[in-house]
């Protein structure tokens, strides 16, 4: 995998969440060997084009509400009902559509499938023969998210 495909996945999410008050500070990126163990949120984008693969946010259910409080305009939320789903959802969607836009800058042309979420305890995430990068981001003390960016080139 080229380690420049990772730049733009590292600016556009800690760009999206700055934007939403969350100061993203990004933790040590390293490669994760599939099958992982997963936290209890997944939200999995799929990557098409020049560029083929998939990105997993990942997080536990605490800064999922986190998350949502802040895009709620620091409204305090305490379950993770539909319209708090949606909104992770849509937090998937803007950190991979400014991807996107970076990697188009870029010369790259990629699509990006509607995001799919899963939720649940003790979930395994397999990624075939892809490597994975895991991208931490720490959200203030107690909250933090993953991108996890499976890929291949055409």
């Amino acid at each position: 995998m080229n380690v420049e495909y990772i730049n733009p996945f590292i600016e556009a999410s800690q760009t999206v969440l700055t934007q939403m008050g969350l100061n993203a500070c990004l933790g040590k990126v390293f490669l994760k060997k599939s099958p992982y163990k997963s936290d209890s949120i997944i939200v999995i984008v799929g990557l098409t084009g020049q560029i083929r693969g998939q990105v997993a946010l990942v997080m536990k259910l605490s800064s999922a509400l986190h998350i949502v409080s802040c895009m709620m305009g620091g409204m305090h939320i305490n379950k993770l009902d539909e319209l708090g789903k949606s909104a992770i959802a849509e937090l998937a969607n803007m950190i991979m559509g400014n991807t996107a836009t970076l990697f188009y800058n870029k010369g790259i042309a990629i699509e990006i499938t509607p995001p799919s979420m899963l939720v649940g305890e003790n979930m395994e995430v397999t990624t075939g023969k892809m490597k994975t990068v895991c991208i931490p981001l720490q959200l203030g003390e107690e909250y933090s998210i993953t991108i996890d960016v499976s890929m291949e080139e055409k």
